[in-house]
């Protein structure tokens, strides 16, 4: 396939530049058996049955995006992709010309870091005369919002771009999925007999990264580290035998699960995927997904089009656009079911 298939027009005033007033009040569009039904998020509870699973991310976004300088006073933006140990990240590094190896680059408060050198497209810093990397990020870092939201972070995005259950750190790009699940619908959901579990993937920066080739099997995934407890393989395992569904939180839980997965038996442990979901792809775990809509000619859309059908997303995606339902981070969800093989 080509990535052309995977295009579609988005009017811009449909990319959400901000989360709704209130966590929760998102549209959900349920899309199932080929038809669409048009809810508000707070009905997910009416269509999980007593004895699903939900497997969220809880993953916590870092303050990993830093503004600082060169020795020669040149602006330069970092996002740290990687927190390798206490003072050394790997990063995405903005400027007019990379730094050199060895150079310097000055932060507010006396922060400064050496460019170690390069990994591919990433910069190896070691940050200096600092207590640890994590202290940095929380006293100088901001929220890393995604490139298609065209503000500044600013004092509410700490919590709005964070999910209710964020628990650990590493993430440079929120599971934008659970970002609509609010502590009220999570305990309607246990009250109702669905039981939860977690899977953790830190979400990185490659989760925006274009598909930049025409054969999309040319594609080059980017790596992101997750784990799967015993306990959440036991729960699915336990959710299949009663022959109930497991839904995964987001394409992120997908990746984790689906990689966890590749061998045709679930295995807990921790890992680095570059797993590459598109059209054609045998799903072993997730039998429904809660997602947001997601950018044209992306990954993630090849992703939801393996999941419920190439044609198939592509009206729903048309339905979508046709309500004006918001798009992307801070956009509204949908609700896919497996397209059965």
């Amino acid at each position: 396939m080509h990535v052309s298939d995977f295009d579609f027009n988005l009017p811009e005033e449909l990319i959400a530049q901000y989360p709704p007033e209130k966590r929760g009040d998102s549209q959900l569009l349920v899309a199932k058996q080929q038809h669409i039904i048009d809810t508000q998020f707070v009905n997910i509870i009416d269509f999980v049955s007593e004895g699903d699973l939900l497997v969220f991310n809880d993953t916590k976004v870092i303050k990993a995006r830093l503004f600082g300088q060169k020795e020669s006073g040149g602006k330069v933006e970092v996002l740290v992709e990687r927190v390798l140990d206490d003072h050394t990240v790997l990063a995405h590094v903005r400027a007019s010309k990379s730094p050199k190896q060895n150079s310097k680059i000055l932060f507010e408060h006396n922060i400064c870091a050496v460019m170690l050198g390069r990994q591919d497209a990433l910069f190896l810093l070691r940050f200096e005369n600092t207590p640890n990397i994590w202290a940095i990020l929380e006293q100088i870092g901001h929220m890393p919002l995604p490139p298609y939201i065209e503000r500044s972070d600013d004092e509410a995005d700490l919590g709005r771009y964070q999910t209710v259950y964020a628990k650990y750190e590493g993430a440079i790009a929120a599971p934008t999925a659970g970002l609509h699940f609010t502590d009220d619908i999570l305990t309607r959901l246990k009250n109702k007999g669905v039981r939860l579990a977690y899977v953790t993937l830190h979400v990185g920066a490659g989760t925006f990264q274009p598909v930049k080739v025409d054969n999309i099997a040319d594609h080059v995934m980017h790596s992101e580290w997750f784990n799967i407890s015993d306990e959440t393989v036991v729960a699915i395992e336990q959710t299949k035998k009663n022959n109930k569904n497991v839904w995964a939180v987001g394409t992120t839980t997908l990746r984790a699960l689906e990689s966890a997965a590749t061998s045709g038996i679930l295995k807990a442990g921790s890992q680095d995927t570059n797993i590459f979901i598109t059209p054609g792809f045998q799903f072993k775990v997730v039998d429904v997904l809660v997602t947001n809509f997601h950018l044209p000619k992306s990954t993630l859309l090849m992703l939801v089009s393996a999941f419920s059908g190439f044609e198939f997303i592509k009206n729903v995606y048309q339905h979508a656009i046709e309500h004006r339902y918001r798009f992307f981070s801070y956009g509204d969800a949908m609700l896919l079911w497996r397209k059965k093989s």
